[in-house]
């Protein structure tokens, strides 16, 4: 098969095939070839970090939300765990066709350090088929509140890293359009999100500074930056945070400001605990 530039040595080509990134006959087409980058993008991101857990722990626990077809997480085993002697990556996804689907391909691999979980994230929380801690927690393109809930589990689970990749975030412009005419009275700001194209962009926009002063609230150091450029992808924003048990002094009380003034207190519960 000729070489694609693209596709690197150690990598599985049968793996590239089942996730459909390569076509049967090991072609790689332009849509395939968009998504293989954004998820080359997301592994140098978490490589260094599972390098830095494994200075301390050698069999690290990542666990990757809202798996999907586990795209990354086939990806960082293929491209890392194989390569290590221990370390695991666990995939949750409340679909149990998807569960089935990537339990069958990490056995025909031998990716046996590879667990599916049919959980929801209340679930994994509680699960004791996960530990009280794990390493690092991530979700890619993660809809809507499932991000909020990936954060959440990392935070009950106290990991040591979280790298999160927003996809629709449309909760809060719901509640944004819910309560606008109570806004317009309240604060000229509504003007912000008056027209409808702008309470969506405005609601994602506003969704991940929550999540980023949440996060910075409980000890995380955060990073935002971009994922890939944006001509490859809309939901683009990636989130990396580690945890420096050094909750910033009025990250709480910015978070609490935003949504007393934006109107949003319909979310408290999500964001402040």
């Amino acid at each position: 098969m000729t070489l694609i530039p693209e596709i690197k040595p150690q990598q599985s080509i049968e793996l590239l095939k089942e996730l459909h990134i390569l076509t049967r006959d090991g072609k790689l087409n332009q849509d395939t070839r968009r998504k293989l980058k954004q998820v080359y993008h997301l592994y140098h991101f978490i490589e260094p970090l599972l390098l830095e857990v494994m200075e301390n722990n050698a069999n690290p626990l990542l666990v990757d939300h809202g798996a999907g077809k586990s795209y990354l997480g086939f990806i960082l085993y293929d491209l890392f765990m194989k390569q290590q002697a221990a370390g695991r990556i666990a995939g949750i996804e409340t679909r149990g066709e998807l569960v089935e689907k990537s339990q069958a391909l990490a056995s025909r691999l031998g990716f046996d350090r590879m667990d599916f979980l049919h959980l929801s994230v209340e679930e994994a929380t509680v699960s004791r088929a996960l530990p009280e801690q794990v390493d690092i927690v991530t979700a890619l393109h993660a809809c809507n509140t499932a991000t909020d809930d990936a954060i959440r589990f990392g935070l009950e689970k106290k990991a040591q890293f979280m790298v999160l990749v927003p996809c629709c975030q449309a909760e809060v412009a719901e509640v944004l359009r819910r309560h606008k005419s109570e806004s317009f009275g309240k604060t000229p700001l509504s003007e912000i999100w008056r027209h409808p194209i702008h309470t969506r962009e405005f609601g994602s926009q506003i969704t991940n500074v929550l999540r980023c002063l949440q996060l910075e609230a409980h000890g995380y150091q955060v990073t935002v930056t971009e994922l890939v450029g944006w001509e490859h992808s809309m939901k683009n924003e990636l989130i990396v945070a580690r945890y420096k048990n050094s909750p910033r002094r009025n990250a709480q009380l910015r978070l609490e400001q935003i949504l007393e003034q934006l109107n949003l207190q319909d979310l408290h519960s999500r964001f402040v605990y």
